[in-house]
């Protein structure tokens, strides 16, 4: 009744907000990664890169396509706001790496950006008009599949080890819904190049949601939260009895960081 009721211009503009407001929020997913870095750790060591500058790059390009195109204010604010918050992202890594992730992620970025560069220069004085706007709508459109099959190696890891450990439900829906969004929203403003790498972000999301259901009781993941349990019981008893000891707390808070950050680590 309520589709009835709205025009396509109309649900194209709800189905975008929807699109910008999700999109926002799973930039920000990575926060508690960042805490961890900054405030728990001081160092991003067992932590990677490669999901920012990946994440980068997918703004950059739709933010360039979104320039190209019209009537695409939807597309320019979520992606130009997705710039800015991986930069941050990125800066703050950069900020508490070693030497070598510094190295790598320094080599990588400016490797991605110099492609950047080369995309533009030869989209803006090789190819005119709409052959230019089809040519970078081609460019993200492939990107953007790549991006979305990523997720199949962490999907071959679930189905492997028999566990979700490291493939939070919540971050799933969340960009299943996402990519149901802006699947609408390319249907509606007749963008394809928007609207055909979202459907296979919506059949990986699924299949990722599927995969959690099936594993998520298995005996496999079930250990893994005994082992969780049964290390923080230990950790409690080592603390209580090194406080005893020792008659300080410091002592204690030291040690409770350290199996913080191997936690942590291996958690990650």
């Amino acid at each position: 009744m309520v589709m009835k009721l709205l025009n396509h211009a109309q649900l194209a503009l709800i189905f975008g907000l929807l699109g910008n407001i999700i999109s926002f929020m799973v930039f920000l997913a990575p926060l508690p990664t960042f805490y961890t870095i900054c405030y728990k750790k001081k160092s991003s060591t067992g932590f990677h890169s490669i999901p920012y500058l990946t994440a980068l790059m997918s703004a950059m390009l739709l933010l360039y396509y979104g320039f190209l195109k019209t009537n695409a204010t939807l597309i320019i604010t979520i992606n130009a706001i997705g710039c800015v918050v991986e930069v941050i992202y990125l800066s703050l890594y950069l900020l508490y790496s070693p030497k070598k992730e510094l190295m790598f992620t320094l080599k990588v970025l400016l490797s991605s950006l110099g492609a950047y560069g080369l995309m533009m220069l030869v989209t803006v004085f090789l190819v005119h008009g709409s052959a230019r706007v089809n040519a970078v709508g081609w460019i993200c459109a492939a990107f953007n599949i790549a991006v979305f099959a990523s997720p199949l190696s962490v999907v071959r890891n679930v189905i492997k080890t028999k566990s979700v450990e490291y493939m939070p439900f919540s971050l799933s829906v969340f960009l299943t819904l996402c990519a149901t969004a802006w699947f609408f929203y390319g249907l509606l403003v007749n963008d394809y190049y928007i609207a055909l790498p979202n459907v296979l972000g919506f059949l990986f999301g699924v299949a990722q949601m599927v995969l959690y259901f099936v594993y998520k009781d298995s005996a496999s993941s079930k250990r893994r939260v005994v082992d969780c349990e049964t290390g923080k019981q230990q950790q409690q008893e080592e603390e209580e009895e090194e406080e005893g000891n020792c008659g300080g707390a410091h002592v204690v808070e030291v040690a409770a960081g350290d199996q913080q950050m191997r936690v942590e680590m291996t958690r990650n």
